[in-house]
């Protein structure tokens, strides 16, 4: 706690100027219970005025008042208030030392930045469904997974995907995917502006710098137009207005991991500036085989507060980084070939090369900007960007070939690992040394981008119990998307003809168009660090080459009310919209623009809350959401052509919920209902066998894309959360959530093959489907324990039932529950002069009694199903079964146990 209570940015005062004749003062000493220290930065205020002041760095602090009698409170984030009674005789009393001890519900460190921007809800009085992470459970617990893992002690919150390598798991929230959950950094949108979607391997370096995690489930207390439809995750980071220190630390795990991280903080200086920066490196072999994965995480940020009216923050952040992944395969594979098995890999001349890696760079920058512009007026300001650069490699050409081998569990053969030797040697044969359709190449499919916006938050304190908050938030996007060669494989190039699209957007047969021939001689290469300022030039491209332009601008405002037990707030926005498409391969230069599409959404939210007693609230929240869709959605078959069935997707939100606090035991209760009508749904699949769709034959190992539009869901539950500290050295945590998530009425289903072509269309009956890809009931419970002093252990147990493949169907597949125990030793030992400095150590073992168990399924096979091959029907299963479910399933196994030591010295 030493290394945050130094850096409780003293910054953040609350100066009020008094202005009354007569006026007494009252002084004291606030101390941190935990160290003895003097606590700096903390409020203090005389209760029922607006009086009040902020501790120097001595923890001192003066008010001056025109009362002679009365209560001071004491606040601090990451304390618990206290309330202090004072009388004056004569012209000032001094109320001595007030010990404030530490709160573990609270936040770890105090939000300098962007104070009406970020949201977190303690700024909002009406309460809402909330769970906060602080950094130190951060740093402890994510050990070398993606910084979701942090939440998934949380209600109604399901992590999976961890096993297709560093970074790619997926977190829902109430049973909406990332696309439909909205994430903050910092109080700026993140989720991608083409699809909603969350890529973790791109925010690696989060568990670095995270002040704190914040996850308000359902409507939220964002003020921005945006989709917080199964919740807000907002992370919010550290900032500079902290005392001089840093650290130096180092991991090792499981799979050969190893990871550094060194940080460095100059603390405010008298000349009001400041600096942090963080730099860390990691690398590490991955869990299943063929993951390997290597990176780096950089945070630097500079503040500046010239005087109390304005403060300035600029920081930038980015996490660089490639690894190799894992997509689903059939139980039979892994039951075969072992739960770790993954094909997407091999070797040339005993050199280890995967198919499949993913790399990118994404620097995000943004600078602050907070004006206190009279005792009841203040401005917040973030100007962001960001700039990402990066894709994802993959086979090319039909030249692929594999080893084959028997599987032990089925008896029968099949491709296994890529026989990259024997690729290499075929394409050696060709005769001009240009490959074509029948070669094999790796690709790389670019996604590169260019994000700018402004977000602009006034409050102004009508009253004593009325606050209005207005702003506004702008954001541009360009985004391109093209494929390059990464490995040529033994040829000196690739030729491949292009047929050239008029107005009329699909061609049934593509021989009538123009073509033209595209050769490429240029190979790239995919570490981020290079891909990063080194983009493929135009004729050097492959394959598409297309980009879009999004503008979004929005206004929003909030009118709150409170008192001392009643809170209520109303709370709107409205944006628009613009689209355009730009197609340079697959168009003639005449049609390469699309038609501009603009479309308005807006949300309206309401509600509040009571406090019945000090220990008893209630609150009632409701909000509508008439959300555009994405862009991946407006045009078709990711083509020019404009989706005629596009439409605003409509959000119906209610929730409710009861807390009760007391000094040893704090718990909430909430429920809630969310209907989501004319909602897309896309979800992938490799395919398990060699098929025809539709008409067109499809190969087994290809990825096939399926699309659901015109989807209604409704999911509604109830959760359960709460904390109880029945004794000094003891903290209990637990929570259930109880969810029921179903589909109603009809959707069209498209179907599409790895390079976008539209393979079938269908109308499917959904009505009283499970909603997949996330647990509808979870249960949990943790405890944390100091043994002795400053060394304490720690558990949670999780327990998930009601899982559904991620499908979207009537009769959805439903998965065998499971449990998980993860467990932690934490020592810190006190060193240095005067005990200032700390050396930490943590032991983490996840998954302690190595549970099998499938975390998730991508297809939805019945025992004895089969499909129609090339070459004749081919089962699936052939009657066999896995726990209840037939081996001819595609998914995921979780992870069995894992394990990660930490060393931190701070200073």
């Amino acid at each position: 706690m030493k290394i945050f209570k130094n850096a409780l940015l003293i910054g953040f005062m609350f100066l009020s100027t008094l202005t009354v004749f007569s006026q007494s003062k009252v002084t004291g000493t606030v101390v941190d219970g935990e160290f003895n220290q003097p606590l700096a930065g903390a409020s203090v205020t005389i209760k029922g005025t607006k009086t009040g002041t902020a501790t120097d760095f001595d923890g001192k602090f003066e008010i001056s008042t025109s009362e002679k009698s009365g209560v001071i409170v004491i606040s601090y984030l990451g304390f618990e208030t206290k309330s202090v009674s004072f009388t004056i005789t004569g012209n000032s009393v001094n109320v001595g030392s007030i010990v404030v001890t530490p709160d573990a519900g609270q936040l770890e460190e105090v939000v300098v930045i962007g104070k009406g921007i970020i949201d977190v809800a303690k700024e909002r009085k009406t309460p809402i469904a909330v769970s906060t992470i602080k950094a130190a459970e951060i740093q402890a617990k994510v050990g070398t997974a993606d910084v979701t893992q942090a939440m998934v002690n949380t209600p109604s919150v399901y992590v999976a995907g961890q096993s297709g390598g560093y970074g790619d798991s997926r977190i829902t929230v109430r049973g909406f995917q990332q696309d439909n959950t909205a994430f903050l950094l910092n109080g700026q949108p993140i989720n991608g502006m083409e699809d909603g979607k969350m890529y973790w391997s791109n925010w690696s370096g989060m568990s670095d710098i995270a002040n704190f995690i914040q996850i308000q489930r359902g409507l939220g207390s964002s003020k921005l137009a945006i989709s917080s439809v199964g919740g807000t995750v907002n992370f919010v980071t550290k900032a500079t207005e902290k005392s001089e220190g840093g650290n130096v630390s180092m991991g090792v795990a499981n799979s050969d991991y190893f990871k550094s991280t060194a940080t460095y903080n100059t603390g405010m200086m008298k000349n009001g500036f400041g600096a942090s920066v963080m730099l860390s490196h990691w690398q590490g072999d991955g869990y299943n085989q063929g993951t390997r994965g290597e990176g780096q995480n950089y945070f630097i940020s500079f503040g500046y507060k010239p005087n109390d009216k304005h403060n300035f923050n600029f920081l930038i952040t980015g996490a660089p980084q490639s690894h190799d992944q894992n997509f689903t395969k059939r139980i039979s594979d892994y039951l075969g070939f072992g739960r770790k098995y993954n094909n997407n890999f091999g070797y040339l001349n005993g050199q280890y090369i995967s198919e499949r890696t993913n790399f990118y760079h994404k620097p995000v920058a943004n600078l602050n900007w907070d004006f206190n512009i009279n005792s009841t007026t203040s401005l917040s300001t973030v100007l962001y960007a960001s700039w990402g650069r990066g894709g994802g490699t993959g086979n090319y050409g039909g030249g692929r070939r594999s080893i084959s081998e028997i599987n032990p569990y089925t008896g029968s053969s099949q491709s296994t690992y890529i026989n990259f030797d024997q690729i290499y040697a075929n394409n050696l044969a060709d005769a001009d040394g240009i490959g074509s359709g029948s070669n094999y190449a790796i690709r790389a499919s670019m996604n590169n981008h260019a994000w700018y916006g402004v977000v602009s938050n006034l409050k102004k304190e009508l009253n004593k119990n009325l606050n209005l908050n207005f702003g506004l938030d702008l954001r541009t996007y360009n985004g391109d998307h093209y494929r390059q060669i990464s490995n040529f494989m033994g040829l000196n190039g690739w030729t491949e003809s292009r047929f050239l699209r008029d107005n009329n957007h699909v061609i049934p047969n593509p021989n009538t168009l123009p073509s033209a021939t595209n050769t490429v001689n240029q190979s790239y290469n995919i570490n981020p660090w290079h891909a990063f300022f080194n983009t493929a030039s135009d004729d050097q491209k492959i394959d598409y080459d297309y980009s879009e332009t999004i503008s979004y601008g929005g206004v929003f405002g909030q009118l709150e009310y409170s008192n001392e037990n009643l809170s209520a707030f109303f709370q709107g926005a409205v944006s628009n919209q613009t689209h355009q498409r730009f197609d340079y391969y697959d168009y003639q230069d005449a049609y390469q623009d699309s038609e501009k599409v603009s479309n308005i959404g807006f949300n309206v939210k309401a509600g509040g809350g009571y406090m019945i007693t000090e220990n008893h609230s209630v609150y009632a929240n409701a909000g509508y959401y008439s959300r555009q869709p994405y862009h991946d959605n407006i045009y078709l078959n990711f083509t020019n052509q404009v989706n005629p069935l596009t439409e605003n997707e409509k959000v119906l939100g209610l929730e409710a919920g009861y807390t009760f606090k007391s000094k040893i035991f704090t718990a909430s209760l909430n429920g809630y209902r969310t209907t989501w009508e004319d909602r897309v749904v896309t979800t992938s699949n490799v395919q398990a066998a060699n098929a025809v769709i539709g008409s067109t034959p499809v190969l087994a190992g290809d990825v096939i894309f399926t699309s659901n539009q015109g989807v209604k869901q409704v999911h509604s539950g109830i959760e359960l959360d709460f904390v109880v500290k029945p004794v000094d050295k003891l903290d209990i945590k637990g929570f259930a959530s109880f969810g029921n998530w179903e589909y109603e009425g009809k959707a069209i289903s498209r179907k599409f093959d790895e390079n976008l072509n539209l393979l079938v269309e269908t109308e499917a009956d959904l009505d009283g489907g499970k909603v997949g890809d996330a647990a509808q009931t979870t249960w949990g419970l943790g405890a944390k324990y100091e043994i002795f002093e400053r060394f304490s252990i720690d558990a949670d147990w999780r327990n998930y039932d009601n899982l559904y493949a991620n499908v979207v169907a009537k009769d959805n597949l439903e998965l065998p529950s499971y449990d998980l125990v993860d467990a932690g030793i934490s020592y810190k030992m006190l060193v240095g002069k005067d005990k200032q400095n700390s050396v930490n150590f943590r032991f983490n073992m996840n998954n302690v009694f190595d549970e099998v168990y499938l975390s998730e399924l991508t297809s939805n096979i019945k025992t004895d199903a089969f499909i129609s091959g090339t070459s004749g029907p081919t089962y699936q299963s052939a009657g066999r079964v896995y726990k209840g479910i037939a081996d001819g399933n595609q998914g995921f196994f979780g992870l069995g146990r894992t394990w990660n030591f930490s060393i931190r010295y701070n200073f």
